[in-house]
Parts: structure tokens; C-alpha cells; sequence
């Protein structure tokens, strides 16, 4: 007589019988997330939907789906079931992080794909980046070129366009940009160009540089954005082609200007159609930002929400980590509250809310470089996207569970193991899954 008689035999598990093990079935079904309230603004979804993931891909999502033997049930009731966040502007691994874990951090606060801009990246950023991506990360993600670092090569201008686009030839590569055989296939995968005003103020020829070649290759150019005059110099000297302010709320914390004045010159940019901004998660929150990096100006904050519901901006970053030895202006643990509370404050309906480092990330990214990838694939829970995804305690602001890529790579504020190698490399032409370089030492080359 069993004492559990109500209690079913957990499935998928190794039993013994008869004296020996019986091992659990092999492959699992889907991944299925059951009855939670979902909020997918690029496909118009919002309220109770089952969400059915197979492989790295979205299969199906429906206000009831039957699920099959085999599958992986979550008990997603009473949880936000949201895209994968996209962090445009990410510090990850880049800041001298001796013992903080800004990666490991961010996926355990929902995020899925961000992209670094480094303290100076090299061409070298994209074989090291993706170097890791190959031995295991929990998220996905890219890496931006430093201005000076691409303004130091030896290619000229039309040589860089064809370098970045992958019609430059070898021995070119090799003779002007690296002797190094990685660091020359490989530079070109980068997602964009950050021009950083703190690290080196660069002439107006070189900005007519970065801007004639990052238009030319379609690559993003963010330029570091603080103080307004050089905003504004930026802007000027775009002449019509695609600028990104990074960290544009920081603008409005009154360190090369007064706050509210700041914040206005750095908006009335963003209104330009060639000219699109970013606000720091931190900044919009009730402390207006963390007090071991910058702090908004409480006018200068208000005028970001009027940016924000009158659509003058429309991204959402980080910027962080907060606890890392070079500070960002934010932190990863501020996006899924500050999302929340524009849409509990009135400032944004939840969908727009969540469309900031979703929809638009992906959108804007695949505008830019003209890769339908980003659009189609990340920021959304279409049919066929990729299996990103962030459970979220809607009352306790943060996230329970963050999938990426099919893989539950954190549960409960802790990354799970499993799901340490989810992760895959960005970059200006899409995914590159392996990337390939990883594990090259251990392989020897055929004489």
C-alpha cells in the first residue's frame, strides 16, 4: 500500500526497477510556459497566453495550447511573460571587472542580447568577445569598435567600407590593419563604432571619418553623450546620416551643463529623423539614478518622460554595472522596475513600456544595418523568433526566469548552469553561432 497514493511518478526521471536503473527518456519536448500574462508588443500580444518554445525558437504562442508528453511545463501564473531584453549599452567584461560578474548579473535581471562598447575596444574585441561566446556565456551579445581605435589603422576610408562589408583582401588586411590572423578575419564583426568624448576629443576630419564610414557600412555610431556641446557638435557634423547619443539622460545630471538645460539641448537632437537617443534605466527610477555614478536632475527627469510619451525617444539602456571598478551610470537590476513603473506611473501603456529594450532595440538595429535578422528574430515572441524570453514577478519588479535561446540560462536571481553556453555572437551582419575561435588551441593545424 503506498503512503502517497495522490502523488504521480515525477516524469523524465531515473528509476530503479528490478534491481537495475531505468534512465529517463532522452531528448525533452518543448519548453512550455503555461498560463502566464504576456506582453508582446512587435506581434500586438498582451494578456493570458500559453507560450510553446522548441529548440532556440519561438513555436507557437496561444490563449491555450495543449501540451504534449514530453514537454516541460513552467508554471508561469500570476508572472509577466515578456521578449528578452535588449541592452544596447551594456559594459560586459570590458571594465576592468576583476570580481564582479556584469554578465552573469544581467542575465539574472532579464537580459537576453546587449552590446558592449568597451573602454577602448580594438579591432582585437570581436575574436576575444567572441572567443568567450564559443567556451560558454548565458546571454548573447556584441561588442562596438572604439573611434580611435578604427581611426588608427592604415586602411583608408574606402578600404575600411570594403573591410567591414567582407570584400577587403586578405593580404590588404594583413599589411594595413593586423598581422595577427585572428584579429584580421574577425575585427569586422562588430555592431557598430563608439565615439567616447571622455577618452579622446577627436578633430572634425576624423568625425567626418567615423560618420563617412559607419554610414557607408552600416554600422551603428554611438557617440558618447554627457556634455551638450559636444552633442550638438556631433550632431552637426552627422549632416543628415545616423547618430546614436548613448546615455543621453546623463545629459541631464548637470556636469557640463545645468541639468534641465542640458537635457533639453541633448532632446531637441533627438527630434531630428537622423538622430535617435537613449535614456538610462536608473535615471528614470524614484532615486533618478545610482549614487555611486550619476544622479538626474529632478526637471531634467520629467522632460525625459515627456520625451518618452511623445516618443521622441524610444530606447531604454543600462549602461552598468553598478558595482563594477569603472562605473557605468546605471545597473541591469534597474531596467525591469523602470519599465514597470513608466507604465504604473502613466507615463507609457505596459506595451509601449516593454517595447523600449525589446521591439525598438531590434528594430532600430536592423534599420541601421539593414539585416532583417534583429527585427525578425530578437525583441519579440513571433512564431519562429528566437526563444528569448524574461518570467517577470510583476509586483516584486524583477525576473524569476530568463530563457535564452531556448535555455534556461538564470532562475530566481541565480544563473543555472545548464545554461552557461546559451549565448551567441552579434554582430553588424547578423549571428555567428559558433564563432569559431575558442576553441581553436586545441586544435593543431594539418602540415
Amino acid at each position: 500500500m503506498s503512503l502517497y497514493p495522490s502523488v504521480p511518478r515525477p516524469q523524465g526521471v531515473a528509476t530503479a526497477a528490478g534491481g537495475r536503473v531505468c534512465s529517463a527518456p532522452a531528448a525533452p519536448g518543448r519548453l512550455f510556459l503555461k498560463g502566464g500574462y504576456l506582453v508582446d508588443p512587435k506581434n500586438g500580444r498582451e494578456g493570458p497566453f500559453d507560450l510553446a518554445l522548441e529548440g532556440d525558437r519561438v513555436a507557437e504562442a496561444a490563449p491555450h495550447i495543449d501540451h504534449r508528453p514530453g514537454d516541460r511545463v513552467v508554471d508561469c501564473r500570476g508572472l509577466l511573460v515578456l521578449p528578452g531584453l535588449i541592452d544596447m549599452h551594456l559594459h560586459m567584461g570590458d571594465l576592468f571587472e576583476v570580481s564582479t560578474a556584469p554578465i552573469q548579473n544581467a542575465v539574472c535581471h532579464g537580459v537576453t542580447a546587449a552590446f558592449t562598447p568597451g573602454a577602448g575596444n580594438t579591432f582585437m574585441a570581436p575574436a576575444l568577445f567572441g572567443g568567450e561566446f564559443d567556451r560558454g556565456l548565458p546571454l548573447s551579445g556584441g561588442c562596438y569598435l572604439g573611434a580611435a581605435s578604427l581611426l588608427a589603422c592604415q586602411l583608408d576610408d574606402g578600404e575600411l567600407t570594403a573591410y567591414f562589408a567582407g570584400d577587403l583582401p586578405w593580404d590588404t588586411a594583413l599589411q594595413k590593419l593586423s598581422r595577427a590572423p585572428l584579429t584580421a578575419a574577425t575585427g569586422a564583426l562588430v555592431m557598430g563604432v563608439k565615439d567616447h568624448m571622455g577618452h579622446l576629443i577627436l578633430s572634425d576630419a576624423q568625425i567626418e571619418r567615423l560618420f563617412a564610414v559607419t554610414s557607408r557600412a552600416r554600422l551603428l555610431l554611438m557617440s558618447h553623450t554627457q556634455d551638450p556641446a559636444h552633442a550638438e557638435r556631433m550632431a552637426a557634423l552627422s549632416k543628415g546620416r545616423p547618430l546614436y547619443l548613448g546615455h543621453a539622460s546623463a545629459a541631464g545630471c548637470g556636469t557640463h551643463a545645468g541639468g534641465t538645460e542640458g537635457m533639453r539641448r541633448v532632446l531637441a537632437l533627438c527630434r531630428q529623423p537622423n538622430i535617435t537617443g537613449e535614456l538610462v534605466s536608473s535615471m528614470l527610477r524614484p532615486g533618478r539614478g545610482n549614487r555611486e555614478g550619476l544622479r538626474i536632475d529632478p526637471q531634467a527627469q520629467a522632460l525625459c518622460f515627456e520625451a518618452l510619451a511623445d516618443g521622441t525617444v524610444s530606447i531604454l539602456c543600462s549602461d552598468g554595472q553598478g558595482d563594477c571598478t569603472m562605473k557605468g551610470f546605471g545597473d541591469t537590476r534597474d531596467n525591469l522596475p523602470a519599465i514597470l513603473e513608466l507604465a504604473e506611473n502613466g507615463v507609457l501603456p505596459l506595451s509601449r513600456a516593454v517595447a523600449t529594450m525589446t521591439q525598438n532595440p531590434a528594430a532600430y538595429l536592423s534599420e541601421i544595418t539593414g539585416v532583417p535578422f534583429f527585427a525578425e528574430k530578437l525583441g519579440q515572441l513571433g512564431a519562429g523568433a528566437r526563444a528569448n524570453v524574461v518570467l517577470c514577478d510583476q509586483g516584486a519588479k524583477r525576473a524569476v526566469c530568463t530563457i535564452v535561446n531556448g535555455e534556461i540560462a538564470a532562475f530566481e536571481g541565480r544563473c543555472v548552469r545548464s545554461g552557461a553556453g546559451a549565448g551567441r555572437f552579434l554582430s553588424h551582419l547578423g549571428e555567428a553561432h559558433p564563432f569559431g575561435v575558442g576553441n581553436l588551441p586545441l586544435w593543431d593545424r594539418a602540415e
